[in-house]
């Protein structure tokens, strides 16, 4: 649908967090009155409607993607399943109803879980400020195969994370595990190591910013499915008034940092690859 200058100005204001929403929202009532042109009055009407029912649209999560199955050329891993997985585990949480005795008040979209999943370390999807951040990798391995010393891996890194030495690639600890240099070998030389997903947790917008603190090592899918469920557990346990993750791991670390519950520290039933 087109939009005029003025309105795409006017949603570009909008909170980044519920600005997609806003979008949609106001094309599918604008495109409901028969019109094909969305200007400032429809941004506007859709607006008030949206913010004064605001509670009626919150389902208690949201989980965020970057654009993987749109075909990112940049993607460390491919999350699809991963991500249905996720949804199926969210909506079996009853989240909404939590959150509601919690905050007797009314609920807003803060208060809402947020998960999100980015296929590669460019992180589109923010992971670094939501409750549990998942960001897709593969790390480079260096193989027996003969290096033609081409250079590709090297001109292709951005983290200068390769070098040449003695005619072998050395993967420095500056690798950010995006995979790049892989597709770019023409020898074999480079492989793939491991691949599956680092995991943040805590990270958060607001007053008070903060990233999230990243678990150590690198994880399958089926681990990460098991920190998620470790993750709410936790949550509702501690969660007193709709406090966003991070404001729980902070009191917990405040209250005693040397009996934190394990998800903080990597519960031993979860392995690294």
């Amino acid at each position: 649908m087109e939009w005029t200058a003025e309105a795409q100005e006017t949603i570009r204001k909008v909170p980044f967090f519920v600005r997609k929403r806003v979008r949609a929202r106001v094309e599918k009532e604008a495109a409901a009155e028969g019109k094909q042109l969305v200007t400032l009055a429809e941004v506007r009407a859709t607006q008030a409607r949206y913010l004064s029912n605001m509670e009626t649209d919150i389902k208690g999560y949201q989980i965020e993607t970057c654009f993987g199955t749109g075909g990112c050329p940049n993607r460390a891993v491919i999350s699809g399943d991963m991500v249905e997985r996720i949804q199926s585990f969210m909506a079996e949480q009853n989240l909404l109803d939590f959150l509601k005795q919690r905050v007797p008040e009314g609920l807003k979209y803060h208060h809402e879980f947020r998960i999100a999943v980015a296929d590669c370390p460019n992180a589109c999807s923010q992971p670094q400020i939501r409750d549990i951040g998942i960001i897709g990798v593969c790390s480079p391995a260096v193989t027996s195969e003969p290096c033609s010393a081409c250079n590709a891996c090297v001109d292709t890194c951005k983290e200068d994370a390769i070098q040449l030495e003695e005619g072998c690639p050395a993967i420095t600890k500056s690798c950010i595990q995006c995979g790049q240099c892989i597709s770019v070998c023409p020898t074999g030389t480079l492989d793939k190591g491991a691949v599956g997903y680092r995991i943040l947790l805590g990270g958060k917008l607001g007053r008070h910013p903060r990233l999230g603190e990243e678990l150590p090592g690198i994880y399958d899918e089926d681990s990460v499915i098991s920190i998620i469920r470790d993750c709410l557990s936790l949550y509702k346990q501690h969660c007193r008034h709709g406090e966003r993750f991070a404001e729980v791991i902070q009191s917990l670390k405040a209250e005693n940092p040397s009996a934190l519950p394990d998800i903080i520290r990597l519960p031993q039933k979860v392995q690294a690859l």
